[in-house]
Formats: structure tokens, sequence, C-alpha cells
């Protein structure tokens, strides 16, 4: 889950979790950005990664910083390339990525995952010419970075000048870039298009990612970034973003296209804390609803992470992704919540200081009382803890890319 830098303790008092996960934001040329959270440049990671050893737990960094570095300007998309077109502003960006490279180097024996500018990619595949990444005009060695010298200078060459900096300066971090399903200009959770449609939008994305030429290690993938209920009441979409059972086997059946064509494995990341159960999930501010936790994390038959397991799907990470959404912390200090009941989410929500009470009814345990006054009564704590209570799964055999038609050869 999404821990803030100290945290690592109480998080790892919760449940045996694997990895958690922190922002590195504020630009690369602004004098705000990451490097700056320390006394010394560069320590806030170092400080981070090291409260992770120190708990048995893999940090893994969410790299945003093109967006917010200068000179920027226009919408998002417009931001990041006219960014990523400067060669003043990638110089200092490439030597901010050496930076968290060095110190994450200190660690030679613990793996770091980087995950590579959040959303940036899907931007680039709806601006490339047929998903082609270097059809994308990119500053790679006009910066004068030794490093970088001969790399291209376009989006494929961009890419390959962080495996070419994690090479040199970080060998030991896993790098992640991100597959933002409306990178296609087709949100098929949106769309619902007929699974032929989703096939032909996975080639589309994997073939994307394929031209970039960069040995990154994994990608990440999102099912959304805040509580559907969130969407619903603060944006008013009118329900749009809830998924049902076929927008999960949609979702399901996209990933596995992509992990195959690419041959890369798949991190589902910052996962929205919202759940239909508990009382305190009323749609309130801080409080809103959402399926996701217990889609994956509340079936007795795991049927529900199996099907995501078998896509490609190595881990899920879960967090807030904005103010107001629902957090497994009590966010907004306002203690125990018992809301009136809407939606039939009659679980009231009760502070305690131990493991959560359970009640066996035919077999089945049912929360009675949460561990923790947290803005989503304590649901997604129970739930981590039950999973690893029952046994983490094992991961499906690695994806390998679909062979070539007999008969053709292969020119690279």
């Amino acid at each position: 889950m999404g821990d803030t830098p100290g945290g690592a303790a109480y998080m790892k008092a919760t449940a045996p979790f694997a990895f958690r996960y922190q922002y590195l934001a504020g630009g690369a040329n602004t004098g705000g950005g990451w490097a700056t959270w320390s006394e010394l440049p560069g320590d806030f990671a170092k400080f981070y990664i090291q409260d992770s050893v120190n708990n048995g737990i893999m940090p893994v960094f969410s790299y945003y910083m093109l967006l917010q570095s200068l000179p920027g300007g226009g919408t998002d998309a417009e931001a990041v390339f006219t960014n990523l077109n400067t060669t003043t502003t990638m110089t200092a960006y490439y030597n901010d990525l050496k930076l968290f490279f060095q110190k994450a180097a200190t660690f030679p024996n613990q793996k770091v995952v980087l995950h590579v500018e959040p959303d940036f990619w899907g931007y680039m595949q709806q601006r490339a010419t047929s998903d082609n990444a270097t059809s994308l005009t990119a500053k790679v060695s006009e910066t004068g970075l030794s490093d970088l010298a001969g790399l291209p200078s376009n989006l494929s060459g961009f890419a390959r000048a962080i495996v070419k900096l994690r090479d040199t300066y970080g060998p030991n971090v896993i790098l992640a870039y991100h597959l933002s399903v409306w990178g296609t200009g087709t949100d098929i959770a949106l769309a619902n298009p007929p699974d032929g449609t989703v096939d032909a939008l996975a080639a589309r994305a994997a073939a994307f990612f394929n031209s970039l030429n960069a040995s990154f290690d994994i990608t990440f993938a999102e099912f959304s970034d805040r509580d559907a209920g969130f969407y619903q009441h603060v944006y008013n979409d009118g329900g749009a973003h809830w998924w049902d059972a076929d927008d999960y086997r949609r979702g399901a059946r996209f990933l596995k296209g992509v992990s195959t064509g690419t041959a890369k494995r798949l991190v589902m990341w910052q996962i929205p804390f919202g759940n239909t159960k508990m009382q305190s999930q009323n749609n309130s501010w801080g409080h809103y609803q959402d399926n996701r936790v217990e889609w994956m994390l509340d079936e007795i038959t795991r049927t529900h992470l199996t099907e995501y397991r078998d896509a490609g799907v190595v881990a899920f990470l879960f967090d807030t992704a904005a103010s107001g959404v629902t957090c497994a912390c009590d966010g907004e200090n306002d203690g125990v919540t018992n809301f009136t009941p809407i939606n039939g989410n009659v679980i009231a929500s009760q502070d305690g200081t131990g493991n959560p009470v359970l009640n066996n009814v035919g077999g089945v345990q049912t929360l009675v009382t949460p561990y923790a006054a947290d803005d989503d009564g304590g649901y997604f704590r129970w739930r981590a803890w039950r999973y690893y209570q029952d046994g983490a799964m094992l991961l499906a055999p690695p994806p390998t890319p679909p062979a070539a038609p007999t008969g053709l050869r292969i020119v690279r």
C-alpha cells in the first residue's frame, strides 16, 4: 500500500505486506523536487529505502517529475511533451534520475522499484503516429550527458536513456513504465467494447511499448485512481466509474493481451480503498464507496484474484490519489464514524485495539469490529491481514510473446 516516510513499522504490524510506495514529484528544475526534501540532496529516497529494508518491505517509488518541471504549459499532455523537447529541462531531468539511481545503489542487495512517469506514456501513445514511439521527438543526447551519447532524439531514445542510467548507476532498480488504458483513445471501462475490440486495443498498446525498444522490467496499470463513489458524488458522473463483473473480466482480458504482447508482468497500482461493506462508507468527504478491495480481497474462492493473476498481474498496490477520497487511515481525523447505513453497508465501524473480532456464521467469518478508526472502517487492513492469514497465492508462469506465423522470417 502507499505509505509515508517512517510508516513501515506500522504498516508491517497490519500484515506482512510485500511493497510500500511513495511519490517522487515536484519537478526536476523547480527547486522543489524530491531531491530537495532532505538536508542532503536525494537522501529522502535513501531514508525511505532504509525504513523499508528495516521492516522487510520492498520500496516502490512513483517518479512523477516531468509534468511539474518547467516550462510546461497547456494541458498535461502538452506540458510533458514541451518539457520532453526542452534541452535544459531534460538535462536537469536526467541528472535528477541519475541522483535517484545513485541513492538506490547504496543498497546493492535490495531491489528498489521505480515506476516511471504515470500517465505520460498514455499521452505519448495518443500523440504517436501508428502507435510508434519513434515518431515522437525528445531531447536525449542534446543534453550533453556523456552517458546518453548516441541515443536517438525520439521517445525510444528517452526510454533507452532511462534504462542506460539505471544500468550504469542503479542496477538494483526494477524499472516500470505505466500503461494507461486510455492511451489507445478508448477507455474500455467506460466504452464497454466487445472482446474483439479489447484484443485489438491490447495489441496496439503492446505495439507502442515494444516500439520503445527499451528493456524496462515490468508494467504498472490501474483500475481507477479514485473511488467510484467519489466520481459519482463529486464529479457527478452518474455512476459511470462503478465496475461490474463484466468490467473486471474485460479489464483482465486487456491486461493479459498487453502482458503477452510485451512479455512483461503487471502491477495494479493506486487502487482506491473504498468499500460497500462498512457503515463508515456513506459517500461523504473521505468516506466514498468503491468495490475494488472487496472484489479482490473478499472472495473466498479467489476466482477474481486468479483471473488477474493469470492475466500476468503479480502485485496490487492500494492508495489514495486525491484529497477527499477514502483512506485506510483516519485521514479526516473524525475518529469512529457510524453514519446512517446506505446501500446495505450495515457493518458498523467501531474503534478497537487488537485484531478484528470475527463472527463465524455457517463456517464463514464476517467482520464485527475492525481494529482501526480508519476512514474505510478498517476494512482494507482487515482484508489484507485475512489474505495473508489464508496464504498468499503463487504466481502464474511468466508471459511469453506469441510465436511468429509459420513460414515468415523475422527481420530485425
